[in-house]
Order: structure tokens, then C-alpha cells, then sequence
């Protein structure tokens, strides 16, 4: 009869139940590794050797291999001791390179372009001024010259009304309408000169007659024929007076 082998003792040997754990685990220098086993123990068929030896075999009920099931591992990761790790300073971004030659001169070839065009446009913006200026001239002078042309063709009934006006037959309604139309002419700028006293001037006194007088000592209009009319600052009709000049 021969003698069994006798299991180690789990704590002489620092194993754990269904095997053996590193030397480094005892003395608690690497990961703790926890092992769960589950030991399966029934009854297992027996062989007709084992019969036979019946005083060599076991005891029944006990199985001398066993089946190990791991259910599961634990690590426990033991914190890693030493000085803060410190990021590196960032290093600094090199400067950009100093534009080349060609990109020098393409920027001078731009700027000439835009001088240029600056140019174009101020002449433009120049002239377009200018033609809104002679555009704006132009517009009231032909506004000037077709009222003109329309109070010319109503000074002979003015005459009638001053010549009525010396012979003192504008009285009544007939006085009243012809103060209104002179009234309403005057609006649309047309003045009348020429008195009696003034002194002449070539520019707007047309001289039917001269004379001398001791009286003035100046040519002076001493009688107005017919009276001139301006619109605005432009000679419209000259009058027609008589001229006395010094003796």
C-alpha cells in the first residue's frame, strides 16, 4: 500500500486555493491578483484496475483531481508613487520668412494697377460732375428763354396799360386787373426800369433824342418813350428814352 501524496499547506507555501501565486504578490511589490475558484468534488465511475486496488484508491467521494473553474481575475493596480510629470514649454513658432523678390514685385505691379485706377475714377467722377453742371445751366437757361419769349409777346399790352395808366383811365375793375397781371408777371421775374432822372446807360436805354441842358451834369434821361423791361439779370427790351446832355 503505498502512501498519498500529501498537498502543500497553503499558508506555508503563500498559495491560494486552486493554485500558486507569484513570489512578487507576497511581498506586495506588483499587482495583487485575486483568484475565485469553484472545486467540483462528486463521484467518478470506477475502472476495474481501480477494483482490483481497492485498498490503493481513495476514499469514495473524493476525487484527487480536481476541476478548476476561474470565474474571474482582479487586479488591483497599486498607485504608481513618484514626482509630478511636467508637459515640456511649447516651443516658440519661428517667425514668417521675409516676402521673396517675386512677391515684392508682384505687390508693385498691384499697387501701380490701383493708382491708376483711382485715377480713371476721380477723372470720371470729374467729369461726370461737370456734365450735371452744364446739364443744370443749360436746363434753366432754356426755362429762362421760353418764359422770355412768352412776356416778350405780352410787353405791347403792358405799354397799352402804362399809356392808359398817364392818360388816367385805369380806374375801376378795369385799374384792378391790370395791377393783378402786372402782379402776377412780376413773379416769374420780370421787372420794368426807365423813369424820368435816371442816368443813361448805353447797356439798357436805347436814345431816341438828344439834347443839352444846363440842368444836368450828366447824360440824363429826361423823357421815357416806352419803358424797358429785365427777367432776372437779363435784358429782356431796352427802353426808349430822350437824352439831355450838358452844355
Amino acid at each position: 500500500m503505498t502512501e498519498k501524496p500529501r498537498a502543500a499547506d497553503p499558508a506555508s507555501t503563500g498559495s491560494t486555493p486552486g493554485g500558486s501565486a507569484p513570489a512578487e504578490q507576497a511581498n506586495g511589490d506588483g499587482p495583487r491578483v485575486v483568484i475565485r475558484n469553484n472545486r467540483k468534488i462528486g463521484k467518478t465511475e470506477e475502472t476495474p484496475a481501480a477494483a482490483d486496488a481497492g485498498a490503493d484508491a481513495p476514499a469514495e467521494g473524493l476525487v484527487e483531481e480536481g476541476e478548476i473553474v476561474v470565474d474571474e481575475i482582479e487586479v488591483e493596480a497599486t498607485s504608481v508613487s513618484g514626482p509630478p510629470v511636467v508637459d515640456a514649454p511649447a516651443q516658440p513658432v519661428e517667425e514668417a520668412a521675409a516676402p521673396t523678390a517675386p512677391l515684392g514685385a508682384e505687390l508693385e505691379a498691384l499697387r501701380a494697377e490701383l493708382d491708376e485706377r483711382t485715377r480713371d475714377v476721380q477723372r470720371v467722377s470729374a467729369e461726370y460732375a461737370n456734365y450735371r453742371k452744364r446739364v443744370d445751366r443749360d436746363r434753366a437757361l432754356v426755362q429762362e428763354q421760353a418764359t422770355g419769349s412768352v412776356l416778350a409777346a405780352l410787353l405791347p399790352i403792358l405799354d397799352d396799360l402804362d399809356r392808359a395808366r398817364e392818360h388816367g383811365d385805369l380806374v375801376g375793375p378795369f385799374g384792378t386787373v391790370a395791377e393783378q397781371l402786372t402782379t402776377a408777371l412780376g413773379k416769374f421775374g420780370l421787372t420794368p426800369f426807365g423813369e424820368q432822372g435816371d442816368p443813361f446807360d448805353p447797356t439798357r436805354h436805347e436814345a431816341v433824342a438828344h439834347q443839352t441842358s444846363a440842368d444836368v451834369d450828366a447824360p440824363t434821361c429826361v423823357q421815357v418813350m416806352r419803358r424797358g423791361y429785365l427777367l432776372g439779370e437779363r435784358l429782356l427790351r431796352p427802353a426808349l428814352v430822350a437824352v439831355a446832355d450838358p452844355e
